[in-house]
């Protein structure tokens, strides 16, 4: 058995597909209702995740948003995004449908003086203790905000040159920004582009292929020979574009949906020589509907089928989320420290 582990060095060794002390924990989001009622004089997300015991904690270049109406808010990217339920808005209006727009756009400035000062921060509380990590895109999100989400989706068909040149401009600006982190001490990144929904891929497998393979590639392959290790978190039925995504490179995929009909135990068996698995506690219904007993249950089906052999991440299959019951997630937390050490006893 390993013995006692940071935080940091824990996950580390996930990453590496080794088989640490303990399966270790953490989301990239939970909502401050969910925070509140667990450990209501916790103010942040990594003031929680320091208090609950979480093995990483988040951080991520800054940019400027100013307000631009009633619940909305200008980007520093351009596009403008309106309040929701959740602590993240929904963007309503994007900056870029033509190439002509893309040629007068100007992304921001990766070098510019603050953009890494809550990284900076992040690293000299936690750095050393908990795995600290740091939230980049890929191929996908960045064209998607600058774009819109629907425009985007008929641009893959429609104007595929306007998409690939949205893809370079994203992998580029990343790459930057990967730089910058990696210089600064930062160990591992995770992106956040989400390819799927429930019933398949957002665009054909082809279409992923030609436009958005190629840059994952690029992206994933620049942030590891910068020594980054990288969680890619994708939602959704990832299965007829899987491979593609496996081969790029990463070291982690999160969070092998199964409301989406992705099985944590095949998805274990077919990748699991390759890359380290970071899931799947059903966050959708269970979480928000079930019981304590029943999340305690979906715990430890996860921990059998994930956990064997190391590798492995418990989190939900997205994040804790609004309308999560905090007693649910708490049930997760207990029966992770129950069942969760190694050797395994599930």
């Amino acid at each position: 058995m390993a013995g006692k582990m940071t935080s940091e060095e824990r996950v580390l060794r996930v990453l590496a597909r080794g088989e640490p002390d303990r399966v270790p924990h953490f989301e990239w989001s939970i909502d401050r209702k969910v925070r509140a009622a667990l450990a209501p004089d916790t103010r942040t997300l990594n003031e929680f995740a320091d208090r609950m015991g979480l093995d990483a904690v988040l951080a991520g270049p800054d940019f400027w948003k100013k307000p631009a109406g009633a619940g909305l808010w200008l980007t520093e990217w351009g596009y403008t995004l309106q309040d929701s339920e959740e602590e993240h808005g929904v963007e309503v209006h994007s900056p870029i449908q033509t190439l002509d727009d893309l040629r007068r756009y100007t992304p921001p400035d990766p070098r510019a003086p603050g953009r890494y000062a809550a990284v900076e921060r992040t690293l000299a509380e936690y750095g050393g203790r908990k795995a600290v990590i740091v939230h980049l895109n890929d191929v996908f999100s960045i064209p998607r905000y600058l774009m819109g989400y629907e425009n985007l989706l008929m641009a893959v068909a429609g104007d595929p040159e306007l998409v690939a040149a949205l893809v370079d401009l994203s992998v580029e600006i990343n790459l930057a920004m990967a730089r910058e982190v990696a210089a600064r001490g930062v160990r591992i990144v995770y992106t956040g582009d989400d390819f799927a929904g429930d019933t398949g891929p957002l665009m054909s497998p082809e279409s992923f292929r030609r436009l958005f393979a190629p840059g994952l590639r690029r992206v994933i392959g620049g942030f590891r020979d910068l020594g980054l290790r990288v969680i890619k978190h994708t939602d959704g039925m990832l299965w007829p574009i899987i491979d593609m995504v496996v081969d790029s490179g990463i070291d982690c995929l999160d969070p092998i949906d199964p409301v989406a009909g992705m099985d944590l135990a095949e998805v274990k068996a077919r990748f699991g020589s390759r890359i380290a698995l970071k899931g799947n506690v059903d966050c959708s219904h269970l979480m928000t509907r079930g019981t304590p007993d029943q999340v305690a249950e979906a715990t430890r089906r996860a921990l059998r089928q994930g956990a064997p052999g190391g590798g492995f991440i418990l989190s939900s299959s997205n994040s804790i989320h609004s309308s999560v019951k905090p007693e649910n997630y708490l049930a997760m937390l207990r029966t992770l420290e129950e069942s969760g050490g190694y050797p395994l006893a599930l």
